[in-house]
């Protein structure tokens, strides 16, 4: 993958189809784009992540062998998701633990997004529609922490807070 070059505290690992957002050595999100493509099952997250998310692309033919998946008791101790996006455009503002802002990012239609840690805010910038999968049970609003978002209303695309310059290379939207 290519680093992309970047002024201020955002880390990003990139391609123009993959995307890794990160701040001080912690994923805050991974962004798959429509255009991802890889023959075979590519697994994005490691395998510590209490969500995890893989592309699988095979040929017409190709059989996986009927299974299910056990019953294992395991901690969660904080909740990641994902986000499909069916129509629109998103803007998606990453936020430090802290509630400082970081970065933003636009999705479009096709896009999937793992939001991994940190904080996160959202702002359609076209009428949108997307699912969200996130571990369960749902616990309702006891798992959120709300907080005032940076004021960013109709980011450019590449926008990315004050200090933090990107650099998009190799045709990324």
């Amino acid at each position: 993958m290519e680093a992309l070059s970047i002024t201020g505290n955002a880390e990003v690992v990139h391609d123009s189809n993959f995307e890794v957002v990160s701040f001080e050595g912690e994923t805050l999100a991974m962004i798959i784009r429509d255009s991802f493509s890889r023959s075979g099952v590519s697994f994005f997250t490691p395998k510590e992540f209490p969500q995890q998310l893989a592309y699988m692309e095979h040929p017409a033919g190709k059989v996986i062998d009927a299974h299910l998946h056990c019953k294992l008791v395991r901690q969660i101790e904080w909740t990641q998701e994902v986000l499909f996006v069916k129509r629109g455009r998103v803007l998606v503002k990453f936020y430090t633990a802290d509630k400082d802002y970081l970065s933003s990012r636009v999705l479009y239609a096709g896009d999937v997004i793992l939001l991994a840690s940190g904080g996160h805010g959202f702002e359609m910038l076209e009428d949108a529609s997307f699912f969200e999968v996130k571990q369960g049970p749902y616990m309702g609003e006891q798992e959120k922490l709300r907080f005032a978002s940076a004021n960013l209303s109709r980011c450019s695309e590449a926008s990315n807070g004050p200090g933090v310059e990107l650099e998009v290379k190799d045709g990324a939207r």
